[in-house]
């Protein structure tokens, strides 16, 4: 590989890296299951590597990979157009251009929580992952706890609770600024 073709890549790479979880966000949004969300994903990588070179240096990497995300899940759509769980696509186009609206303060609540997740003792911030985990059986959680699943309930309750009340400090300060 060439040094231009590395930088290339690499500059693929932190982009698409940093933008990755808004993007699945975004395509989950859009379609009715996760691995839905994952099949789609695996096609926008590829799109949005191969058309690489068609992005601006300077642009918004974001904003670009959510059109080619829209695109995507529409011919996810087509190519589903017989299954009920699928909505239409006009429905669709009205999400998308909601969720892209929404996405600069879902994106300040994704830092927030990231930030105040980082304040949660890790051993605590563990547990909370393992219940949030696709597949995760709360009573095996609860029990590798040393808690009673209501006992868990409760904890999970609280720690919902402060981390909200953590996000809501965390955006009014940011507003404060």
């Amino acid at each position: 590989m060439s040094p231009a073709e590395t930088e290339r890549h690499h500059r693929f790479l932190r982009s698409f890296t940093a933008h990755e979880p808004a993007i699945r966000a975004h395509v989950r949004r859009l379609v009715p299951t996760r691995a839905d969300a994952d099949d789609v994903m695996q096609e926008i990588s590829v799109v949005l590597w191969e058309k690489f070179d068609s992005f601006r240096d300077g642009a918004d990497f974001k904003a670009w990979a959510f059109g080619v995300a829209r695109f995507e899940v529409l011919a996810w759509l087509r190519d589903r157009g017989r299954d009920r769980l699928v909505l239409d696509e006009e429905v669709i186009t009205k999400i998308a251009d909601e969720t892209t609206a929404d996405e600069p303060r879902l994106e300040r609540q994704r830092e927030a929580l990231e930030h105040c997740m980082k304040k949660v003792p890790s051993d605590q911030r563990e547990l909370l992952m393992q219940a949030y985990q696709p597949e995760s059986r709360i009573q095996e959680v609860a029990q590798g706890s040393g808690r009673t699943v209501a006992g868990f309930y409760q904890w999970l309750h609280r720690m919902r609770k402060l981390l909200l009340e953590c996000i809501r400090r965390a955006l009014t300060q940011e507003v404060a600024s």
